[in-house]
């Protein structure tokens, strides 16, 4: 939690804090805004908003093949991590759909950049697949957002990126796989460590077998865990005591720390994970109480509706109250329906406590 920046906000960048970060989920438009939020000091989504259209930071299709805002310096890295997984059956499926091979996907993933110069909505690129392969463009249009070097490219909206995702061709270098896996598994030990095998595995979506490759490389530390598993992290690392006092926080969609390790009961109590998790892959918004998911939130009329699967203590709906003030102007100026959508999830929730903090 501390190198995540949540148990103490710091006055950094934006640029700085998505580094910090290592990567930040960017499945839903406000995520991003919601998870700076979260960890800078009066953060000012204005700043995320010049950062995207500098191309400070930068969007794309990553690890476990869905969305992060990354640091721009870093895209290449990342993205060179995740190439071993194109020799996965989905991956497969699509190549053969497009009648090409992995190799040729590859190659062809350099002439849709070419095409990607200036931005370009799906569909044109579903076109330009089917005119140039004849057949698949759909099921090759899936894959190619992650084999091309691609970035999603900012179309305005209160989020920077609106339901009509375009894309443009990165200008980042491209970097080695195996060179990219050993970056990308320091830099998540830097974020999220101490971890281990399984953890850095689950985070990237690459076999067990190519991060012990990627560790075995590099320097650091080995530790032991509380039930003897090994666990990894960068030398000097921060690793306060386990009673260190975490504030409430109210947590993005697909926050980062609630996807990043392979155990999900180091911030998910096993009884909430099916619940905050559903089937088809949605993590709902969490409210987060001594470094715990304690229930989820949304956005009210006039406030913010908090649900706690158990009951919280004053102290916490205290923070909870505050934290919802100030989060609340930004949700009024920007998209105060934020998340909406995903209100069917509320039929069924496990609630104990149920309460609208006012924004």
């Amino acid at each position: 939690m501390v190198r995540q920046l949540l148990v103490e906000r710091e006055e950094l960048s934006v640029a700085e804090a998505v580094k910090r970060m290592v990567a930040v989920q960017a499945q839903h438009p406000a995520s991003p805004y919601v998870a700076l939020f979260n960890r800078v000091v009066g953060f000012d989504p204005g700043e995320l908003d010049a950062a995207f259209t500098a191309g400070v930071v930068v969007k794309a299709t990553l690890m476990r093949m869905t969305l992060h805002a990354v640091h721009a310096d870093e895209h290449a890295a990342f993205r060179a991590a995740i190439v071993p997984m194109m020799n996965s059956a989905q991956f497969q499926a699509a190549f053969a759909a497009g009648g090409v091979s992995e190799e040729e996907a590859h190659a062809l993933g350099v002439e849709l950049a070419a095409f990607a110069k200036e931005p370009r909505l799906g569909a044109e690129f579903e076109e330009w697949l089917n005119q140039r392969l004849g057949t698949g463009g759909t099921e090759m249009w899936w894959a190619m957002r992650a084999v091309a070097p691609l970035l999603h490219a900012p179309t305005g909206g209160p989020w920077s990126f609106g339901q009509r995702p375009a894309f443009i061709a990165a200008s980042s270098s491209p970097a080695a796989p195996a060179r990219g896996l050993e970056l990308v598994t320091r830099r998540y030990l830097e974020g999220f460590g101490p971890a281990s095998i399984a953890d850095i595995a689950q985070f990237v979506k690459v076999t067990r077998g190519r991060v012990k490759t990627a560790v075995a490389a590099l320097d650091l530390e080995e530790l032991e865990g509380p039930d003897g598993k090994i666990l990894y992290d960068v030398p000097g690392g921060a690793r306060p005591d386990d009673d260190l006092e975490v504030p409430p926080r109210l947590m993005a969609m697909w926050d980062s720390v609630l996807l990043a390790y392979d155990d999900r009961g180091r911030v998910v109590p096993p009884e909430y994970k099916r619940v905050i998790t559903r089937n088809n892959g949605d993590v709902l918004p969490t409210l987060l109480a001594d470094g715990y998911v304690a229930g989820v939130w949304r956005p009210v009329e006039d406030g913010i509706e908090a649900t706690a699967f158990r009951k919280l203590p004053a102290a916490a709906w205290k923070g909870l109250r505050a934290e919802a003030r100030d989060l609340f102007k930004i949700l009024r100026e920007r998209d105060p329906r934020v998340y909406r959508r995903y209100d069917y999830w509320w039929k069924h929730l496990p609630a104990a406590e149920v309460k609208v903090l006012k924004g």
